[in-house]
């Protein structure tokens, strides 16, 4: 009989050569972590990080456009299903002022990210996305607006959009189905395809401890990002929020959110993973601890401060202190004590950097 935290190991340095593991491979993984621990996983995949980008670690200007959303997810809190949610809506002026200020801070890419708002049509958005490449032609956009048509991806990307990030949630049809009302898992599945068809720089990305969650579950998050190879990966514990129906739920683990981190960066070496707020939010030290688990991005608020609070996924959302642009210096500091050293370039995916 096969000695089990022989296998472990072993299991940890075929994904580190391989980059890949069969589900069954995986859920092991999951399954044993707790008894023999996950230094060895983040140690490996600090190395692939370490190997692939150095110890830089990219910093991005987040802009929360609109809390305003036509979905109904039932683990979010700025879902159309939440009534008491004060409401917002970024201007044109507004969101340009805020690229003025990343700008200033050193932010060479501007993250736009919002709830699914029919107000930002593809005109609007053309307009604004043509004003902020005018006006910072070194800099890079990224927009997380949700679901779009693919003649919307389309425009924007003519307009001069170079990232989209789209989350997937989960690969499991089941568990996708049972905290959304009004979204397709196949229409969303179909969305990720397009953005890849039509050439961006994509973002996919999972969390970690929704409700009824298996391992099985996280191992096929895995393997469709094996597939989808996208350029970028968001994924944070599932924290859950007062005005949901998981608001009595345990949150997502800080201990199983690095092992998910760790296992992305070994199945996606060339990827870009944020250390998301989330992290920071359940953990004083998460993003430092994100960051030797293999990511390499950070993603500080620039929206303007009287709106920072609405923008509220989930409880306890980090949103000033280090997590806000303005203390970019004092983020900068700790990611140095943690080892790492900050890029304020666009930070472009290695395929594009080499194109």
């Amino acid at each position: 009989m096969v000695n089990e935290k022989y296998l472990f190991r072993y299991l940890i340095d075929k994904l580190y050569r391989d980059n890949y593991l069969r589900e069954d491979e995986i859920v092991f993984l999951l399954e044993n972590v707790k008894l023999y621990g996950n230094d060895y996983l983040i140690q490996k995949a600090d190395e692939t990080r370490r190997r692939v980008y150095g110890d830089r670690v990219f910093m991005r200007g987040l802009i929360e456009i609109s809390n305003y959303c036509k979905r109904q997810c039932r683990y979010c809190g700025i879902s159309a299903l939440n009534p008491k949610v004060h409401r917002y809506r970024l201007t044109k002026e507004e969101i340009l002022a805020s690229c003025d200020k990343g700008y200033g801070l050193g932010f060479r890419t501007f993250v736009l990210q919002g709830g699914e708002d029919s107000q930002f049509t593809d005109d609007l958005l053309t307009d604004l996305i043509y004003e902020i490449k005018e006006r910072y032609p070194d800099a890079a956009v990224t927009l997380s607006l949700g679901e779009r048509s693919f003649q919307s991806y389309r425009k924007l990307l003519g307009a001069g959009v170079d990232r989209y990030l789209l989350r997937h949630e989960t690969a499991s049809r089941e568990l996708y189905e049972s905290i959304h009302i009004n979204s397709s898992y196949d229409a969303r599945l179909e969305a990720l395809r397009n953005l890849k068809r039509l050439g961006y720089q994509v973002g996919a990305g999972f969390m970690v401890g929704i409700p009824k969650q298996t391992k099985a579950d996280l191992a096929q998050d895995l393997l469709f990002l094996k597939e989808l190879d996208p350029e970028m990966v968001g994924l944070g514990p599932f924290i859950p929020h007062r005005a949901t129906i998981y608001r009595d739920e345990e949150p997502g683990s800080l201990e199983d959110t690095l092992t998910m981190l760790a296992l992305t960066r070994l199945f996606l070496p060339y990827a870009l993973l944020p250390s998301t707020t989330a992290l920071a939010s359940i953990d004083e030290n998460g993003r430092e601890l994100g960051l030797k688990a293999g990511a390499n991005v950070v993603m500080p608020n620039l929206s303007p401060v009287h709106i920072r609070d609405d923008y509220s996924l989930y409880d306890g959302k980090v949103s000033s202190g280090y997590e806000a642009g303005e203390h970019r210096k004092s983020l900068e500091k700790r990611i140095c004590q943690a080892g790492y050293k900050v890029d304020m370039s666009k930070g472009d995916h290695i395929r594009w950097k080499n194109n």
